[in-house]
């Protein structure tokens, strides 16, 4: 399993950033990672300088998300439903993303569902449950 750094994931999008900021070739993750970061225009100066990055790690900074968080939470998603991992999580998420009219959207609200999930697990010291996860996502998207 792969388990990156918060450097390493800082260093991961700032390098994307300046990749297609120059027009260079992307590699398949990368092409997903920065079509993430055009969503989020408000993270470019965030990504832009990676020295500021690295420096910048371990502050909280009050009432501010962390782009690198939000857009690893769009990756993790992402590559989630591309292999259905966890099972049916693929399903949910076109279903609120229809239900929603956008990606982007349901993207938001299954971070919220994600975020739970981890939260738990840190919480009760216990593996994450992919099935209360999915079970969260399908909740948003059947919803009136």
């Amino acid at each position: 399993m792969f388990n990156p750094s918060q450097a390493d994931v800082r260093r991961f999008f700032c390098d994307v950033y300046a990749k297609a900021q120059a027009g260079k070739a992307l590699e398949a993750i990368e092409t997903i990672a920065s079509l993430w970061l055009d969503e989020h225009p408000e993270y470019h100066a965030e990504v832009a300088n990676l020295d500021a990055a690295l420096r910048q790690m371990g502050q909280v900074q009050e009432e501010k998300t962390s782009g690198f968080l939000h857009l690893s939470m769009h990756l993790s998603i992402t590559e989630q439903c591309s292999i259905d991992q966890p099972r049916g999580i693929r399903q949910a998420v076109e279903l609120l993303t229809h239900r929603l009219d956008s990606l982007h959207d349901a993207h938001h609200a299954v971070m919220d569902c994600l975020g739970q999930m981890i939260w738990e697990s840190q919480r009760s010291g216990l593996a994450p449950d992919g099935q209360t996860y999915v079970a969260c996502v399908q909740r948003r998207a059947t919803r009136d």
